[in-house]
């Protein structure tokens, strides 16, 4: 394909909504072909071909992939968000395509805590305290599951409540939140940038879900030299590839570190850099020099339904909405309608511009009854 650095024509997209990634393939001339819970409109539009699935269990990705591979000339797969609890359904993908990015085990060493946060002890990375056996005491800890994403499944712990298994214990600790997103070839990072990311409570026991993220992050120079540094030591550890991103919480002049997304996570998408092609590279050992600056700011941020919604026949999205469900779509409250996206010269402008785009659409769910 002319102007293609890459090999390959199509590109498997595997996660909980593929509209990023699919968006991203497209930019970087390739064609996906999208599995995903959703099939949401701008995906639609942005894949070659898409698979709408009930789950990324094993069974249902395979069927999936059966008919691509069935159907189209691919080889390759990357996979973002919703696989954490999935381990089965990646080494499957990996059995069939070749995964641009972290390996299945890479991405399961990342998720077995008690040996992550050893790690993180071993490289002397700090880390809010954690633990794997229930407190005795109740000093503000954490639940948190071992294999979550977005915030999903952690609440508050009190001593007397029933805890499922497969979670472990988080010292609660207040700060301003953030991630790094980086590249990596096995052994070095490449920061693309530092960003600022919020929750938003969404009932006592789904305090803590993801709600948005944005390219500014606070910090001083050498607080963001010390999570580079960090970075210097886990990338090699953990032989980490491509599109990645750490979380930390900052308070003070302290950080800690929370947890390492193996994959392309939400931030890729605030940054105009040719993320994709450079996650490609990245995952065959190249690190690309081509680090463009970006001016201004741009925040993401999710749409939570306060109430269940359907979306009307010939309902007209605003501008700067992504991840627009499709017309007689439920919505169910607490969970995402859509998602806004904003760009503006400063963090505090990012924050307004989202804001207005957000009381916008409720208006246009007003003046539709919804």
């Amino acid at each position: 394909m002319t102007g293609n650095p890459n090999t390959f024509d199509y590109l498997v997209i595997v996660a909980n909504s593929g509209r990023m990634l699919a968006e991203a393939a497209r930019r970087a001339g390739l064609r996906p072909l999208v599995i995903d819970l959703f099939a949401d409109l701008d995906t639609q539009c942005h894949a070659e071909a898409f698979r709408k699935i009930p789950s990324l269990d094993a069974p249902h990705l395979a069927l999936a992939v059966a008919y691509f591979v069935r159907h189209y000339a691919v080889a390759h797969a990357v996979y973002g968000s919703g696989l954490e609890g999935y381990p089965e359904s990646l080494r499957y993908l990996d059995s069939r395509l070749r995964i641009l990015g972290n390996p299945p085990e890479t991405f399961i060493r990342l998720h077995d805590k008690p040996a992550f946060f050893s790690t993180l002890d071993m490289l002397n990375i700090p880390h809010p305290e954690v633990c794997f056996t229930a407190p005795n005491r109740d000093d503000q800890w954490l639940v948190k599951p071992m294999q979550g994403q977005g915030g999903a499944g952690i609440k508050r712990y009190r001593p007397n409540d029933f805890v499922e298994s497969g979670v472990y214990w988080q010292k609660y600790q207040p700060g301003t939140q953030h991630s790094v997103l980086f590249l990596a070839d096995g052994q070095q990072a490449q920061v693309i940038g530092f960003n600022t990311q919020w929750t938003i409570r969404l009932g006592e026991n789904r305090e803590f879900i993801f709600s948005g993220i944005m390219s500014r992050c606070e910090l001083s120079g050498e607080q963001k030299q010390r999570v580079t540094a960090w970075l210097g030591k886990l990338v090699p550890e953990f032989a980490l590839k491509g599109l990645n991103s750490l979380d930390f919480i900052h308070a003070g002049d302290n950080s800690a570190a929370l947890e390492i997304n193996p994959r392309p996570p939400a931030g890729m998408q605030l940054y105009d850099a040719d993320l994709l092609n450079r996650h490609i590279r990245a995952s065959r050992g190249e690190l690309s020099a081509d680090c463009r600056f970006q001016t201004g700011c741009t925040g993401y941020q999710i749409v939570y339904a306060e109430r269940d919604v359907i979306i009307p026949n010939g309902f007209e999205w605003p501008e700067g909405c992504v991840d627009l469900p499709g017309f007689g779509v439920m919505c169910r409250a607490g969970q995402p309608i859509c998602s806004i996206i904003a760009h503006q010269n400063g963090a505090r402008p990012v924050m307004n511009a989202l804001l207005m785009k957000q009381l916008n659409l409720t208006k246009r769910f007003t003046l539709h009854g919804i």
